[in-house]
């Protein structure tokens, strides 16, 4: 596996499907993600679909931002890696401890190993859905746990509640809201976020019904 820091240099291996490369960078990033959902599968190797790919999937706009994303579980880190270098892709660790990184078709393949403050284990993924993602089955990160992901995230220094907003309008109806406010209800910022859905009649208030 490449170590942080080292070059991405063009090899044979490392764009397989260059001269096939879609026209726009969403059906890029969705073109890789399924080429590396695909790659997992063939190796055995438990997985989901997360982020703004799994928004998609789970019939949210196609609005990808600036990769494709997977969580796997810490202990099986170092096997995908070499299933993904067997297949071609350069794999390398960023200076982040809690994910790898990809690159297919050009575009940036995140893995990541812990997702709301804690590592992925195998009930997350026991609880992903099994569903076709542009006719490429794959399991996706359940919206509820998509949402815990995204407000974990959330601190003083970073607290972008525009970008999960209209995550939160897209799945609303998905998501167990109980379930977030039990968690997260004592949170500063993830308390505001909910609050101000409630504002905005995304969801109902504590208690109530939608």
């Amino acid at each position: 596996m490449r170590q942080t820091g080292q070059p991405v240099k063009d090899g044979p291996g490392q764009h397989p499907h260059r001269q096939g490369l879609p026209p726009d960078r969403s059906q890029a990033i969705l073109q890789a993600a399924k080429h590396v959902a695909s790659v997992l599968k063939k190796g055995g190797h438990d997985f989901a679909l997360v982020g703004s790919v799994a928004v998609y999937a789970h019939g949210g706009a196609a609005n990808f931002q600036h990769d494709a994303d997977f969580c796997i579980r810490p202990e099986d880190a170092d096997a995908v890696a070499a299933t993904l270098e067997e297949a071609g892709l350069t794999v390398y660790a960023p200076s982040e401890d809690w994910l790898l990184k990809a690159k297919c078709l050009d575009q940036d393949i995140d893995l990541i190993f812990e997702l709301a403050l804690q590592p992925v284990t195998t009930e997350l993924l026991s609880r992903a859905t099994e569903l076709s993602v542009d006719s490429v089955h794959m399991p996706v990160l359940a919206p509820t746990d998509l949402l815990r992901s995204l407000l974990a995230a959330f601190s003083e220094h970073h607290c972008d509640f525009g970008a999960v907003l209209p995550i939160a309008r897209q799945l609303r109806e998905r998501v167990d809201w109980d379930q977030v406010r039990r968690e997260f209800d004592d949170a500063p910022m993830p308390a505001a976020f909910l609050y101000l859905l409630e504002r905005l009649e995304v969801i109902a208030p504590q208690g109530g019904h939608r």
